[in-house]
């Protein structure tokens, strides 16, 4: 009789174990519709934070390649990115912050379309007049959003009649998309951007 209650104890204990993993296994493979919606809302990405750094990275991504474009005196290839980037812009989900930056958010993203638009439309010489005032735009962005990347915000003193212009890279080392090949190394890094 004990030999029975003994078996009987360590089926039910079993059993018990068994459903209790059945249930938190379920849990795991169905998420709640919230989680769900989340998920699929954020592109996969866990936290709405992670998604504000994507967007921007992504904006900031098209950004660095249209600036090296015009380092690399490149009209296509920045004309395309202009393109890219107005779409960027398009989607950019400002609704992801909070009430007091959404307005400025909306500001500066309708600014810097219309920058990204004459980048996808013009000369190399109107190219870099439009990216000059694009970057104070992508510059006051990051302010707002944040970013992953690790960036040197550069100043280049003699565009624009002396008025200078700044700009964003990866590298610390100047390559100047205002002047390209005639004056690559003109500027200096003002300030890193973590």
């Amino acid at each position: 009789m004990k030999n029975l209650q003994i078996t009987v104890g360590i089926l039910s204990l079993t059993l018990a174990f068994m459903l209790t993993s059945c249930t938190n296994s379920e849990k795991r493979n169905n998420p709640s519709d919230q989680n769900i919606k989340d998920e699929t809302r954020l592109g996969g990405l866990g936290n709405i934070d992670d998604a504000k750094i994507v967007e921007t990275d992504a904006i900031l991504t098209t950004y660095l390649y249209m600036k090296d474009a015009l380092v690399n005196e490149d009209s296509k290839i920045a004309a395309e990115a202009g393109k890219d980037m107005v779409t960027q812009f398009n989607d950019f989900e400002t609704d992801r912050y909070g009430e007091n930056n959404q307005q400025e958010l909306k500001e500066i993203i309708e600014d810097a379309t219309e920058h990204a638009q004459h980048i996808s439309e013009n000369p190399i010489d109107h190219q870099r007049e439009h990216f000059d005032i694009l970057s104070k735009d992508i510059i006051d962005l990051i302010a707002i959003t944040g970013t992953g990347k690790k960036l040197y915000q550069a100043y280049c003193p003699m565009y624009n009649n002396n008025k200078g212009a700044q700009w964003l890279s990866e590298s610390k080392d100047i390559q100047n998309p205002y002047f390209g090949s005639k004056m690559m190394t003109c500027g200096e890094v003002q300030k890193v951007i973590n």
